[in-house]
C-alpha cells in the first residue's frame, strides 16, 4: 500500500499527509507496520472516554484503500470475496472478508458500492498489500480495473455520541438532512468543510461515527476544521446548535484497540488470520445464505464442525494477561489460548478474546488462564454497546 507523503528518513516508515499536524499536536508516533502513526496524544484513557462520551478523530490513512471499477466489478468481487455483492444497493456498504483456497482468512475489510460498477474497499494496513495483490491476481478475464488510492485520499475517523453534531458543523445547512438520514453502513457524496468528499457511517468503536476520504491534496485544511468545530463555536450557522464545545480530542492507535475490543470487533493479526476461518471466527454470516461460487467456498461450505471457536472472555482481578497465554479447563487440560485481552476502561474489568475448543465455548463456562490465579469466563459479546454509556 502505498501513502500520501513518502517513507520517513528515520525510521523508513510511510507518513501520512498529516504527519506534522499530529506532531504539532504533542503525539506520540510510533512505527506500526511500517506507517508512522499517532499512538496518543495525551492518554489512552482520556482519548478512549472522548470517544464514549463526547467525540474523537483518527487519521487512518494507514488502513488500505482500493478502488474497483468496471463493467464485472460486481461479479469480479463476488468471485473474490466471501459475501454476495449483487444485493448491495448504490451508497451502502457492508463488512466481508476476502479468504484463501483453504478458507484462510487473508484480511476483513468493509467494502462500500459508489456506483453501480464501482466499488471501494477499506482494509487493514498489515494485509493491505496482500490484499491488492490478491485481488490482482484474481482479475483473470474480468472486466475490471484494480487501483489503490492511498495516494490520492485521507481516511479520517470522527467517532463518538456527538460526531453527527460535529460533522453538521462542517457541512452547507442544506445537507444536514441528507446526513441526519444516512443510516449505518451506508455512504455518499458530501461537502466537508468546503471540500467533497466521500462520507461514510460506518465505525470500529462501538459508537455512533463517519469516515470520511479527503483528498490528500486538502487533507490538512479538512482536519484543522474538525479540531476546530470540535471545540466552542460562536454564533454557530444551525439554529439547533448552541455552540457548546463538543470536548473533540484527537485520538491514537492505542485507544483505537481498547474500543474495538470492548465493541467485540476481531483484529486481524490477532483475532483474524491465515490459520483461523470465518467459521472459527464466529462469521459465518457474512457469506450468506445464498452465496454462489467464490474463491474459499468449497473449503468452508464442506469444512467439517470447526473444533475451536473464538469467544469473548471476563477475567477476574484486575490485570489483563497476556496475548498468547494458554487457557486450561479444570481437568488441567490445555483449551484455548489468549488472542487479545485488555482491561476496559468503560467497563472497569479486564476483558478478552481467545479460541477455545468447541466444548469449552458456551457462556458461562469456566477456565484458568496458565500461570496466574486468574479465572475466565466465557461471555456473550459484544462487551459493550450504547446502553453501557453513563
Amino acid at each position: 500500500m502505498t501513502d500520501n507523503s513518502g517513507a520517513s528518513e528515520n525510521n523508513n516508515s510511510f507518513r501520512s499527509a498529516l504527519h506534522d499536524e499530529h506532531v504539532s499536536l504533542g503525539a506520540e508516533m510510533r512505527n506500526v507496520g511500517g506507517y508512522e502513526v499517532p499512538f496518543r496524544y495525551s492518554s489512552e484513557i482520556a482519548e478512549h472516554n472522548a470517544v464514549r462520551e463526547a467525540v474523537g478523530v483518527f487519521d487512518l490513512s494507514l488502513m488500505g484503500i482500493i478502488r474497483v471499477t468496471g463493467e464485472d466489478a460486481a461479479a469480479f468481487l463476488a468471485h473474490s470475496l466471501i459475501s454476495a455483492i449483487k444485493p448491495l444497493a448504490l451508497g451502502r456498504a457492508k463488512y466481508t472478508m476476502i479468504v484463501q483456497e483453504d478458507g484462510g482468512i487473508i484480511d476483513d475489510l468493509i467494502i462500500y458500492r459508489l456506483g453501480s460498477h464501482e466499488f471501494m474497499l477499506v482494509q487493514n494496513a498489515a494485509a493491505a498489500e496482500d490484499v491488492y495483490s490478491t485481488l490482482r491476481e484474481r482479475v483473470g478475464g474480468y472486466n475490471v480495473e484494480v487501483e489503490r488510492m492511498n495516494d490520492k485520499n485521507v481516511l479520517l475517523a470522527i467517532q463518538g455520541p456527538k460526531a453527527a453534531k460535529l460533522l453538521r458543523r462542517l457541512l452547507p445547512q442544506d445537507l444536514h438532512a441528507t446526513l441526519d438520514g444516512m443510516n449505518y453502513y451506508s455512504c455518499t457524496l458530501l461537502e466537508v468543510a468546503g471540500v467533497e468528499m466521500i462520507v461514510a457511517r460506518t465505525g470500529y468503536t462501538g459508537e455512533d461515527g463517519f469516515e470520511i476520504f479527503p483528498p490528500a491534496d486538502r487533507a490538512v485544511e479538512v482536519w484543522r476544521a474538525i479540531i476546530a468545530a470540535g471545540g466552542k463555536v460562536e454564533n454557530p450557522e444551525d439554529p439547533a446548535d448552541n455552540g457548546a464545545d463538543l470536548g473533540l480530542l484527537p485520538c491514537g492507535l492505542a485507544c483505537r484497540d481498547t474500543l474495538r475490543l470492548e465493541a467485540g470487533m476481531p483484529l486481524y493479526g490477532y483475532e483474524l488470520t491465515r490459520e483461523r476461518t470465518p467459521l472459527e471466527a464466529g462469521l459465518k454470516s457474512i457469506m450468506g445464505p445464498t452465496k454462489g461460487q467464490f474463491i474459499g467456498r468449497n473449503a468452508l461450505i464442506n469444512r467439517p464442525q470447526s473444533k475451536e471457536l473464538l469467544v469473548g472472555l471476563r477475567f477476574s482481578g484486575d490485570e489483563a494477561p497476556k496475548r498468547g497465554t494458554k487457557l486450561i479447563d479444570a481437568e488441567g487440560n490445555e483449551v484455548g489460548v489468549l488472542t487479545s485481552a485488555k482491561v476496559s476502561p468503560t467497563l472497569g474489568h479486564p476483558i478478552g478474546f481467545a479460541y477455545v475448543q468447541r466444548w469449552q465455548s458456551s457462556t458461562g463456562t469456566e477456565l484458568t488462564v496458565e500461570g496466574a490465579d486468574i479465572t475466565a469466563t466465557v461471555v456473550p459479546t459484544p462487551f459493550y454497546n450504547r446502553r453501557h454509556r453513563k
